[in-house]
């Protein structure tokens, strides 16, 4: 193969391969993500609720006239962190129906289908990465201890 034949293959692999990243959905199960897409997701998914700085909706610890909590801070001056890692992925990905006492109701969805894995694990790797390094420690600290 020749040196130009060899330039414009290398050109359009790099080309679909760009437009394939860009045209795919954020949601779709099959995109390739990381701790860098953490933030993109958690702009598109989760800021409605809690804050496009991660601070939670206002009056976060008192009960709506619906009997539900709005949504909490996931920085550090809220409750995140004192979950473990599994805990806060199984409500993200089933909602918080599993983890909560019987009865509790709560407006977070689940997003199983909506989220891959994945993804669900570069949006706690961007809150994570939020907080400061005693608060990371604490949080890996609790994780840990919660593994079997």
């Amino acid at each position: 193969m020749n040196r130009l034949a060899i330039i414009v293959l290398a050109i359009v692999v790099v080309g679909v391969a760009t437009a394939w990243r860009l045209f795919l959905p954020l949601g779709n199960a099959g995109a390739p993500t990381g701790r860098a897409d953490g933030a993109a997701l958690y702009a598109q998914f989760c800021a409605q609720c809690h804050g496009a700085q991660l601070e939670g909706q206002p009056d976060w610890r008192r009960r709506l006239a619906n009997g539900r909590l709005p949504a909490p801070p996931h920085n550090a001056s809220g409750h995140t962190w004192h979950h473990p890692e599994e805990q806060l992925f199984g409500i993200t990905k089933f909602g918080i129906g599993a983890f909560a006492p019987p009865g509790y109701e709560s407006d977070m969805p689940a997003f199983e289908g909506a989220l891959s894995d994945d993804q669900i694990r570069a949006i706690l790797g961007f809150i994570r990465d939020s907080w400061p390094p005693e608060i990371r420690a604490s949080y890996e600290r609790i994780s840990r201890q919660a593994k079997p």
